[in-house]
């Protein structure tokens, strides 16, 4: 059967705009037209697609079956006819990403800063969330999060080398009170915790020993959902915090922190750029992608 592409198109923008005079209006054709395309391709499939009534469009079974399946094939071929126009000039457009609040080496500074310069016509827009939801439903072209925490059908390329996690404290702070030795002495010292959301629960601290894995209520006398937060107060000897090693090592570096029970945080791995599976990426996310690569 040849493919109607037409009625295709009509079909699509009818089951999208739920409305003949707003699809006749997005295509820039009249309301007839819609009319006799949609009836063209009925007839074509020899069943109904759209039920219409003078109140409201739906759709049938056939057409919802129809436009499930359809709808992803015509965005991957805009995809690639787009990257086929666009092969020849910059990347341009708004890039959305939603990124970890931790993923230190993406949200330094460098990594963005040099790929803003060498892409001038790319605007880039970065929301910090640690919230998990779905970077396709809401707008998204890609995130950065921790690999063990990625959808496994998502492409991900490495952002960062294995991480760890670490309990830190300063000096002021082990002279007046001293150090645990063991995690399960945590719940005695001052400590200061961290949570995603006004709601949630404080992140239990995570630990690991000779291939076993346990983690810590620490039950915080200070609880916030701002890291920078967290390291000011660690720095003042307001008690003991955890994150990740490459956030706080500035601060253990200068000698504001000394980190902790050291034996009980293994590595694990990084962070990610993800994005969904395409045949046809868009130029400015491939720009990115490529940029990514070539940092590390």
């Amino acid at each position: 059967m040849a493919i109607d592409l037409n009625g295709i198109s009509v079909f699509l923008a009818i089951a999208e705009a739920r409305s003949f005079r707003v699809a006749a209006e997005n295509l820039g054709v009249t309301r007839p037209a819609i009319s006799q395309a949609i009836r063209r391709l009925e007839d074509r499939l020899g069943v109904a697609l759209v039920r219409r009534t003078t109140r409201s469009v739906s759709l049938t079974e056939a057409g919802e079956q129809l436009y499930q399946r359809v709808a992803p094939a015509i965005s991957e071929v805009g995809l690639a006819l787009d990257a086929t126009a666009d092969r020849d000039s910059a990347p341009s457009g708004l890039l959305r990403l939603a990124v970890s609040s931790i993923a230190e080496q993406f949200i330094s500074g460098p990594l963005l800063a040099r790929f803003a310069d060498g892409f001038p016509a790319i605007q880039i827009d970065v929301t910090v969330t640690d919230e998990e939801f779905d970077i396709v439903a809401e707008g998204y072209d890609a995130g950065v999060r921790l690999g063990e925490v990625i959808d496994q059908d998502m492409i991900a390329v490495p952002v960062s080398g294995d991480q760890r996690q670490g309990v830190f404290a300063a000096p002021s702070y082990i002279e007046r009170f001293g150090e645990p030795e063991h995690p399960s002495e945590l719940s005695a010292h001052r400590c200061i915790g961290w949570r995603p959301a006004p709601h949630s629960a404080p992140y239990r601290w995570e630990f690991g020993q000779k291939g076993h894995d346990f983690d810590v209520a620490v039950n915080p006398q200070i609880t916030t959902n701002d890291m920078w937060l967290m390291i000011r107060i660690a720095c003042a000897g307001g008690g003991i915090t955890f994150g990740m090693e490459d956030t706080f090592k500035p601060y253990v570096e200068s000698g504001q922190l000394v980190p902790l029970l050291q034996d009980y945080c293994p590595s694990f791995a990084g962070f990610f750029l993800y994005y969904p599976s395409r045949r046809n990426l868009p130029p400015k996310l491939r720009a990115l992608v490529d940029h990514v690569k070539r940092w590390r």
